[in-house]
């Protein structure tokens, strides 16, 4: 997108965070669900196409524009951008990638426009932090695929349309090597979505199991139209979806440092705003270096990224660094507000700490993060 139209757009975004989202932030934890309406505003604004090439209906945001509307809208609670925000990444990239013009044709733009959700089905109870390790299997019948197996920790898996599907097409495989994407319907015969999980938090952002039992998919629906290359497929995704979690996690912890900032100087103990004591003030200084560091990090990850590099340790990096970062800012917040940071009925920040813990876990953990940033520097080293 261009610069004048895009910073526009990035406005009225910033507007709309303020003005609509954090005053629905309650009504939205109350009800674990964004109300119809408020997603329709939100499919109005074109928010589920963000990424999605323009020839498609989208928006089609570098990856610089993207990291910064993630870090806008993640200031309003983490709900709201996971559930457009799946379609600007995990869930429609792989399409983006790999997708045969027909595949992009009939997909993209009903998900650019919002008309349907979609989601990345590739944890499974044994597959998280091993991803390779899928073991559900998809064998060739005829013109069609049949998929059997279970995934786990799926966002969006109970409200979405469409599901990119990793299964393992060769039996005798092991690891990435055999692993292909499928596009899959929800009315498909044998795809069944299990109840939204009891979560910590991010209410509103429904997650669970998905069960493929003799599932039937059509052949064409095979991500690129050739076998073997799921694994390459959703890493593309992934690479991407690092930087703009980062972000998510830069925009959150804005959030919670403004909403400390605010409270240490309305905030009064012994005769003045406790925004005056060192050791307040130390908290809130050691959040702002957090925030920045995030955030300088992300915009020349993204920058890197639209110059073409190859970012795979880049955006390891910035997703170690920017989800830590907001743990740490998130517990500096509750103990800025002392016992109402600890209290829902008192402020935002018990609900905030909540959804923020998620970050270092999924879309790799930290300690997942560390690994694969240590074996990449070993290999530059051992490649020059």
């Amino acid at each position: 997108m261009d610069h004048e139209p895009f910073e526009q757009a990035l406005a009225e975004l910033r507007a709309w965070v303020r003005e609509v989202a954090i005053p629905a932030e309650e009504t939205v934890a109350r009800d674990d669900e964004i109300p119809p309406a408020l997603v329709a505003d939100m499919r109005a604004r074109g928010f589920f196409g963000w990424s999605i090439p323009t020839d498609y209906g989208g928006a089609g945001l570098a990856t610089e524009q993207l990291a910064r509307m993630n870090i806008e809208i993640a200031q309003a609670a983490t709900t709201f951008r996971a559930r457009a925000g799946t379609n600007t990444g995990i869930g429609a990239e792989g399409l983006v990638q790999d997708g045969t013009p027909a595949q992009k044709t009939r997909w993209l733009p009903r998900l650019a426009s919002g008309e349907l959700t979609s989601c990345l089905a590739l944890t499974e109870p044994e597959a998280g932090s091993e991803a390779t390790n899928v073991s559900t299997f998809a064998r060739r019948e005829g013109d069609h695929y049949v998929l059997d197996g279970r995934k786990a920790f799926i966002t969006n898996a109970p409200i979405a349309d469409l599901y990119t599907v990793i299964a393992r097409t060769d039996p005798g495989s092991k690891g990435a090597r055999g692993l292909s994407a499928f596009i899959v319907e929800r009315s498909t015969p044998g795809l069944t979505p299990g109840p939204a999980y009891r979560k910590m938090g991010q209410e509103g952002s429904p997650v669970s199991e998905i069960v493929f039992e003799g599932c039937r998919v059509p052949a064409e629906n095979l991500i690129g139209g050739e076998e073997g290359r799921g694994f390459g497929t959703v890493m593309k995704a992934l690479n991407k979806q690092r930087i703009n979690l980062a972000a998510l996690c830069t925009g959150s912890a804005i959030r919670m440092l403004d909403e400390s900032i605010r409270h240490a100087m309305a905030r009064r103990q012994f005769g003045r705003p406790i925004a005056e004591f060192q050791l307040v003030q130390a908290m809130i200084a050691d959040s702002q270096v957090d925030v920045h560091a995030a955030r300088a990090l992300v915009l020349e990850t993204a920058r890197r990224r639209d110059a073409g590099e190859d970012v795979t340790m880049e955006a390891s990096i910035c997703k170690l660094m920017a989800s830590e970062a907001a743990g740490r800012v998130a517990d500096r917040a509750v103990q800025v507000f002392g016992g109402s940071g600890y209290v829902g009925d008192y402020s935002c920040i018990e609900r905030l700490y909540r959804d923020a813990r998620l970050f270092r876990l999924y879309e790799g953990t930290s300690q997942i993060h560390q690994v694969h940033i240590a074996r990449r520097t070993f290999e530059r080293e051992a490649a020059r």
